[in-house]
């Protein structure tokens, strides 16, 4: 398989795990566990950026630098709007709390509405990455 092909795979691999991360949010919504629900609304968008960032031949190691280059490849060039930005870092952050904060636990409208937050963003990346096409 060539590279090309092969980078293809795995955009599309890391698209659907994001896709698949919405069903994983709602079982954690119906059981009540908003904490990791949070979890996995962030690695929802974690899971879907990787991929439009590895489609421009873009790979990182730290979250950190999956952060940076979506701010600069998407937010920056106005490509995606600013609120989708702050969205994606208000989750890093809720996320960081949530596993590492002993005792806290979040809101359940407060991850409802992050959720469909999350649905919108994915709607607006989706079009960016043509491996998705």
């Amino acid at each position: 398989m060539n590279k090309k092909k092969q980078i293809v795979n795995v955009v599309r691999y890391w698209w659907k795990r994001s896709e698949d991360s919405i069903k994983s949010v709602e079982r954690e919504i119906n059981a009540r566990d908003f904490r990791f629900a949070i979890n996995r609304l962030y690695y929802l968008l974690f899971y879907a950026v990787s991929a439009a960032l590895l489609e421009r031949n873009q790979d990182f190691k730290k979250h950190s630098g999956v952060r940076s280059a979506f701010h600069r490849e998407f937010v920056k060039k106005n490509l995606l709007d600013k609120k989708l930005g702050k969205l994606y870092d208000q989750l890093f952050e809720n996320r960081q709390e949530g596993d590492y904060i002993a005792l806290l636990d979040f809101d359940e409208l407060y991850v409802k509405e992050k959720l469909n937050n999350c649905k919108i963003f994915l709607d607006k990346l989706r079009p960016l990455i043509k491996s998705l096409k």
